[in-house]
């Protein structure tokens, strides 16, 4: 399948001054991805459902506002203007390159072949953790569900792999299909939480209304830079916008739509959400509430402010809420080990589709596969699918998604600079997104045990994944280089 080269666009070389090579056709995969599936409108909604809104607010907000006190809204808000601003030089590299495997393709046309190949495998990686991790939240939502709503005290794991199952056949079956169930669910999280901010808004709040949280003293808490963690990782694989440019309509104006649309609305609403909660139960009483109850401070304000039907329904909402964010980043995973395979970095199987439904079926059966190993480790180790599994494995994730972020502005810096074809606003704006998202990075790292609330050892191991694994990618690169250039000149797919 040949990926489609923009006329501005220039071979990319090493920074080893690589001598160039004329790259072979991509093997033709028995089918292609379907194309001209997403509008904007569907893009968006993959992206944002895999945020997971209501699981994001409803089980990581609290904790937050615990760390960070009631200047948590403005972590959310400086998070989202960040990304904002990462996001102005993304998708025009987006458009002009026409590049489907975001980070990976955009790292390599900026930084090289062997970045891009490390970056290409810490993308995979670092998805794969972040979905396979969040099993665990899933399958504990579902247990406590069962028993509280049905009488029935079924085993995590049990729930974990129906889901699985659920994921992988649907994401089977077409992309299309997921964008029109992802829109459904994501619309109903959307609506409970905001009956939320409109019960506490019309009911005056716990001490009247303000906004204090955007105060001077409530920004300058300690614990404030602790929570930008939490912060960055809400919009966790907003950017996949662009993994879905060739099964978009009309993708040079989709995709950065969808790009936008999707980082404005998790940043404003993420913010409005916890203002409303924090006004809910006071400024006085907000770090304390959320520290004693961190699991049920959302559905206590609900309760309060609204009514016990709104608690029932938000109970409801919240296992569609983290089913929808596996569906979505069961899609990005699949689509960046889709990309990878044609490009010889993965094995050539992965970058089959199915034949009638256009999906890249193979790859989301192998990432199926090891999601069913991980679940299956944890279980008969007898750990525990949050405080282990969510927290352990989801962590490398966040901070490999943050780095390559950080990695891609720089990317796009250089390959702006280099062809010198954009405003100057644009290339000034990329320049202050490389220092910001360098500074959320260098916090969360310093920060990660407020993540994890392990050991320093353990902690040590988590955050050397990310340069281990990049690491790998790389020097695979420079390995195929001499040994495969035909191989190697395919990596980016920008050849």
């Amino acid at each position: 399948m040949q990926r489609r080269t923009h006329p501005l666009e220039a071979p990319v070389m090493d920074p080893a001054t690589e001598p160039a090579v004329s790259a072979p056709p991509h093997p033709a995969p028995e089918d292609h991805l379907k194309t001209g599936a997403l509008g904007a409108t569907g893009i968006t909604a993959m992206v944002v459902a895999a945020a997971a809104p209501l699981t994001v607010m409803a089980g990581i907000a609290p904790l937050a506002i615990s760390v960070g006190g009631i200047g948590a809204p403005a972590g959310y808000l400086a998070a989202g203007v960040v990304l904002a601003l990462f996001a102005v030089g993304f998708t025009t590299m987006t458009r002009l390159t026409g590049g489907a495997g975001a980070f990976y393709s955009y790292i390599t046309l900026g930084l090289g072949r062997s970045a891009g190949a490390g970056a290409g495998l810490l993308a995979v990686v670092s998805y794969n953790a972040l979905q396979i991790g969040v099993y665990g939240l899933l399958g504990t939502q579902f247990q406590a569900a069962g028993v509280r709503l049905l009488g029935l005290d079924l085993p995590w794991w049990l729930y974990a792999v129906a889901a699985v199952a659920v994921v992988w056949a649907l994401g089977r079956r077409g992309i299309d299909v997921g964008a029109r169930l992802l829109g459904v669910l994501l619309a109903a999280e959307t609506a409970i939480l905001a009956v939320l901010v409109v019960g506490v808004v019309a009911r005056g709040g716990h001490d009247g209304l303000h906004l204090t949280t955007f105060s001077s003293s409530a920004l300058s808490q300690p614990g404030m830079l602790g929570i930008l963690g939490f912060c960055f990782a809400a919009f966790a694989g907003f950017e996949s916008t662009a993994l879905y440019r060739r099964e978009a309509r009309d993708p040079d104006r989709s995709v950065p739509r969808a790009t936008y649309a999707a980082v404005v609305f998790l940043g404003v609403f993420y913010a409005l959400v916890v203002w409303a909660v924090v006004q809910g139960v006071g400024d006085a009483g907000a770090v304390a509430a959320a520290g004693a109850d961190p699991v049920g401070l959302f559905f206590t304000v609900i309760e309060t402010y609204v009514g016990t039907w709104a608690s029932h329904v938000m109970d409801v909402l919240v296992l569609t809420s983290v089913l929808a964010s596996q569906i979505a980043f069961h899609n990005a995973v699949n689509r960046y080990a889709f990309t990878l395979a044609e490009d010889g970095l993965l094995p050539p199987a992965l970058a089959r589709a199915h034949p009638r439904f256009g999906s890249p079926a193979r790859a989301g059966a192998a990432q199926s596969l090891l999601a069913l190993l991980v679940v299956a480790v944890f279980a008969l180790a007898g750990l525990d699918p949050y405080t282990q599994l969510v927290l352990l494995v989801n962590t490398p994730g966040a901070i490999g998604v943050l780095v390559l972020q950080a990695v891609t502005s720089v990317a796009v810096v250089v390959w702006l600079h280099r062809h010198g074809s954009v405003r100057p606003v644009v290339l000034r704006v990329a320049v202050v997104a490389t220092v910001l998202l360098t500074a959320a990075l260098v916090v969360l790292v310093e920060n990660v045990a407020l993540l994890t609330a392990a050991p320093t050892g353990t902690n040590v191991v988590l955050v050397a994944v990310v340069p281990v694994v990049f690491a790998v990618g790389a020097l695979t690169a420079r390995a195929l280089r001499s040994r495969r250039p035909d191989l190697h000149a395919r990596i980016g797919g920008n050849s």
